[in-house]
């Protein structure tokens, strides 16, 4: 009997994807978890495994949108590849026809028909030859990836500069950024941008967003990343970085003020006894929130490997089904860029998330002194149909004294 590739569930609110392009062609061999397609959703592309070993035959196609649940392709387990590997290899050079090389301006739909929909818009609306970029997928395949990279090393590229021989020094302009130099150009919004657009309207019309502000004193966490950063990475392969304290902290407080790890769904208040932590990433085509599941039975160093693992399997696309949805609380982190604070958007149905912000040296009262402290804001924000003001700012407060104390985050008290 036939095993039925499909669609599976990939997570919540998300009811469609789009088929971005097979990795195996129909009529090739496929072994078990092997990658056979990359899917987009609005969280991130995924490359869907093969639940079985056999031939594969394809019954939809690269571009399409396909529904939760529906079948793509089916393997069967008894028959014969009718596509070998071989025969997807690139043709080699020396020995190819040579043909006539086509206007750069008009790719020749002989140059498109084996690229992704996707990329195939991109080469079309950039008038680019696909012969000049260099292909990273599988067989030298030329990926969406590729070209924006392409476009990008274009438009930084320097400009010429005009000999003073032939204008006068004094007539010579001054260099004008490259975003700046006039025109437009109108791209089509990726499957993920339009998704984010839509979540992020829909969180500001169905939530009570408000954000509580705090600020805690970084000194402690200096002070024992220090001490303990070469032996912590000796002992664990892994170094010890922020993230994996702040995920610690709200673990704690998640555990002491259940409503800010709740959700609303109808008149009815789900409660959890776990956390699935959400970090998000910031990646060339958007924010991705993979989930640390079950974060609550996690010691500091499976929290460092694991934030370290997620963040680069989502910058290289790589980051499985199930690690994208489940979520019960976020962190994300604008100081990486520079923020100094901001009020970030609730993730639905989570009811809480946490800001973190750039680390700054800063005047501070300690005692009867004034003291300069690394210091970093933090913003909570939360949504008012479940979390009061009072518990908003108690669990920040609590979030606080864990960070500026680390012992207590070993003690949990």
């Amino acid at each position: 009997m036939p095993i039925d590739v499909v669609l599976p569930e990939l997570g919540e609110s998300v009811t469609s994807a789009i088929l971005v392009e097979w990795l195996k062609s129909d009529g090739e061999a496929v072994t078990v978890d092997e990658p056979i397609a990359v899917i987009e959703t609005d969280k991130a592309d995924v490359e869907l495994p093969a639940p079985s070993s056999g031939v594969l035959h394809t019954v939809r196609a690269d571009g399409d949108t396909i529904e939760i649940g529906e079948t793509i392709a089916t393997i069967a387990e008894d028959g014969a590849p009718t596509v070998s590997r071989e025969s997807r290899q690139p043709v080699d050079e020396a020995t190819a026809p040579v043909a006539d090389a086509p206007d750069r301006a008009d790719p020749s739909p002989a140059q498109t028909e084996d690229l992704s929909p996707a990329v195939r818009r991109l080469v079309t609306e950039h008038n680019l030859d696909p012969a000049t970029i260099e292909g990273t997928g599988k067989g030298g395949r030329l990926t969406k990836a590729d070209v924006l990279a392409h476009l990008d090393s274009a438009a930084s590229a320097p400009v010429p500069e005009v000999p003073e021989s032939v204008v006068p020094k004094s007539e010579v302009p001054e260099p004008v950024p490259a975003a700046l130099r006039g025109g437009e150009r109108r791209e089509p919004m990726s499957q993920i941008r339009t998704r984010i657009a839509q979540r992020l309207v829909s969180a500001q019309q169905t939530a009570a967003m408000l954000t509580t502000f705090n600020e805690v004193d970084m000194s402690g966490i200096f002070e024992l990343r220090g001490k303990y950063k070469e032996p912590f990475a000796e002992v664990h392969g892994v170094s010890l970085g922020l993230m994996s304290f702040f995920v610690r902290a709200c673990v704690i407080a998640l555990g002491d003020f259940p409503d800010v790890n709740a959700s609303v769904d109808g008149s009815d208040i789900v409660y959890r006894d776990y956390v699935n932590m959400g970090i998000a990433v910031g990646t060339d085509r958007g924010v991705v929130v993979p989930v640390l599941k079950s974060a609550e039975r996690m010691s500091f160093a499976t929290i460092e490997s694991e934030i370290k693992r997620v963040a680069l399997s989502a910058r290289e696309g790589k980051l499985g089904l199930d690690e994208l949805s489940g979520g019960t609380f976020t962190i994300t982190n604008g100081g990486v860029f520079g923020s100094l604070l901001s009020t970030p958007i609730l993730t639905p149905p989570q009811t809480g998330i946490l800001g973190m912000h750039a680390i700054q040296n800063r005047p501070i009262a300690v005692g009867d002194e004034v003291v300069v402290r690394p210091m970093m804001y933090l913003a909570l924000t939360y949504d008012h149909r479940l979390i009061d003001g009072q518990t908003s700012v108690t669990f920040l407060v609590r979030v606080k004294n864990l960070l500026e104390d680390p012992a207590r985050m070993m003690l949990e008290v």
